[in-house]
This record gives C-alpha cells, sequence and structure tokens, in this order.
C-alpha cells in the first residue's frame, strides 16, 4: 500500500508482489487526512527552513477556550532517503512555553529493519518512553513495541495501540504495574489480484500485545490507482473501522466508524475534501453521530510563502459552536 496517491499504471500480474503495506500506525491515515483538523482561536505558525536537514517551526496559538501556548518545533533529517517522505535518520522535538517535551527518533539499522524512539515529558518529568522494532518484509510489516522500560522503578500498564483505545501508549490509563508494556504487529497482503482491471491486494494485520487478545485488522485498495482503501481493526478495546475513496482529482471521501467497548459508546464521521487548484483552495468538511459539523477552508497566497486557513465547528446537541483562524508561513 502506497504512500502517496500515484498515476495509474499497468495492473500487477497476478503472482507479483504488492509491496510492503507500510506501518501499522498509518492503517487509517489516507482516511483521517480527509477529515479537518479541529480550529480555535488564533494561531501563527512560521517555519524556516535553515539547511537541507534541518528545520524549525515556531506556533504561537491564542485560545479563548484554554490558556494560550507557545511551541518550538526542531526536525534534523539525514542523507538516506528512501521515498519523498521518508529519509533517515530522523529526529523531531516539540517543547512548549511550559517545558513539556515531545520527542522523536527514526532509524534504518538495516535495509528492511527500522527502529523508533518516542520520548514524552511533562515539564520535568518522564511520562512516557516507547521504543519500537519494525520488520518491513515484501509483503508484510512486522513490529516489536516496548513501553514505558522502568526498570528500577514501577511501570504503568497502558493500553495497546489499537482499535478503541488510541493509537498509541498512553500513561493516562491503566493501573500500576510491576512491570513494563510490550506488543507486537504483523500485517500483510493475503490473496491475490481480482480479475485483470481491477486488481486489489487484501492486506490482513495482526497486533499481538503482551496479555491481551489478538486484533485483526483488514485493508483493501483498488490497486494500482488506489482510488479506494477500507480499513478494519479489532481489538479487546473495541474495533475501528474506515473507507477512503477518491472520486476523482478534485474530490476525496472518508467514512470512519468507532467502537469503544470501555466506554460503551460508538460514533459515526462522514467526511470530504474538495481541491481547487486553480483557485489555490482547499476544503475539508465533517458531520459526525456526535451531532456536530464542521469545516475548514485553506487559501495559498502565490507567490508568497503564505497559507490562510479558516475553520468552524458546530455541535447541534451541546449547543457549542467554534471557530478558528490560522496563517501558516513558509
Amino acid at each position: 500500500m502506497g504512500n502517496a496517491l500515484g498515476p495509474a499504471g499497468p495492473a500487477p500480474r497476478r503472482g507479483e508482489p504488492l509491496g510492503s503495506p507500510g506501518s501499522f500506525d498509518e492503517l487509517h491515515r489516507q482516511c483521517k487526512e480527509v477529515f479537518p483538523q479541529q480550529m480555535e482561536g488564533v494561531k501563527l505558525i512560521v517555519t524556516k527552513t535553515l539547511s537541507s536537514h534541518f528545520q524549525v517551526t515556531h506556533t504561537v496559538h491564542m485560545s479563548t477556550l484554554g490558556p494560550s501556548s507557545y511551541h518550538f518545533n526542531a526536525t534534523f533529517v539525514g542523507d538516506r532517503q528512501l521515498s519523498p517522505t521518508e529519509a533517515f535518520p530522523t529526529l523531531v522535538g516539540d517543547m512548549d512555553n511550559s517545558g513539556s517535551l515531545n520527542a522523536q527518533v527514526l532509524q534504518l539499522v538495516a535495509e528492511r529493519i527500522r527502529t523508533k524512539a518516542v520520548f514524552q515529558t511533562h515539564q520535568a518529568k518522564f511520562v512516557t518512553w516507547q521504543f519500537d522494532g519494525e520488520y518491513r518484509g515484501d509483503d508484510c510489516t512486522a513490529t516489536l513495541t516496548l513501553g514505558n522500560p522502568d526498570i528500577l522503578g514501577e511501570s504503568e500498564r497502558h493500553p495497546p495501540p489499537g482499535a478503541g483505545g488510541g493509537d498509541g501508549l498512553s500513561p493516562a490509563a491503566g493501573g500500576g504495574r510491576s512491570h513494563p508494556d510490550a506488543g507486537g504487529q504483523v500485517h500483510g497482503y493475503v490473496g491475490g489480484p481480482w480479475g485483470q482491471g481491477h486488481s486489489p491486494g487484501v492486506p490482513a494485520d495482526v497486533q499481538t500485545p503482551g496479555g491481551t487478545p489478538t486484533a485483526l485488522a483488514l485493508r483493501s485498495a483498488s490497486l494500482p490507482a488506489l482510488k479506494w482503501v477500507a480499513t478494519l481493526n479489532v481489538g479487546y478495546g473495541g474495533a475501528h473501522a474506515s473507507y477512503y475513496h477518491r472520486a476523482n482529482e478534485q474530490v476525496q471521501v472518508g467514512v470512519e466508524l468507532e467502537a469503544n467497548t470501555r466506554l460503551q459508546d460508538t460514533t459515526f464521521a462522514f467526511g470530504y475534501q474538495l481541491n481547487l487548484p486553480r483557485a489555490n483552495m482547499v476544503f475539508r468538511g465533517l458531520v459526525d453521530s456526535n451531532w456536530s459539523v464542521g469545516g475548514v477552508l485553506e487559501k495559498k497566497l502565490p507567490p508568497l510563502p503564505v497559507t490562510l486557513a479558516l475553520g468552524a465547528f458546530l455541535n447541534h446537541w451541546k449547543n457549542r459552536f467554534h471557530c478558528g483562524f490560522s496563517v501558516i508561513v513558509g
């Protein structure tokens, strides 16, 4: 499953590999990118590229619902580039005005083996440590995850990444345990082409976190044009299903269904994206089962490296409305 939409080419012949399905964290990525991001208050984002390897970003957010904040983000990318969106090593750090830090380190230790380390601090206290090792085969991906490996103290027990409980290890959930968290995921393609002109593969994703039941996820895609992607992953905490469809170069739609067995809650959302290249505009909208509607309009101002974004969201059930305005420079 590719990470970018590409031009249609000849359909893969029966028996040819379909390629690696990618990371488990990106199962629902294409669908989520269709939905608008929540906006509230006024935000200024300034990005400066210092060199071909180093980039910094300053973000100032003035909010009416909570305290205003400032974030400083620094990104370093190495010389080894596997694709337009992948380069190793990669170091990303984000610090806010309170001193809290989020950091990630990605490294390619071998041709098929990738590692990732994630650190989170709340002011001067470490709250999350997570280490991932990923193996990418020709048509499968295997991942081993170790979270909060506090050998001397007591590690907290967190739900594994997957359905119903989010896609990461959260330090706020679960009770204290005296052992770290560990888990793994394996997913790959099962089956082959369905006919000569319509040749989807069916990747099957299996997540096996320690001490929890196995989760299963399935994806389908209309290869090679990637016009649609359907994803389902099921775990002990619930289920998460999504469907992405690319109607044409201008219109993309996505549907999400999330069921959380812990909270006894199920939500449904429909989102769409409309591209207007001649007007340098992109509009994203959503409607969900919580009686919420929203939309974000982005407008580029060439030749200036400036993008303006205006968003509004309304919850009819809670009678709550908020809007936001963003200026992105760089």
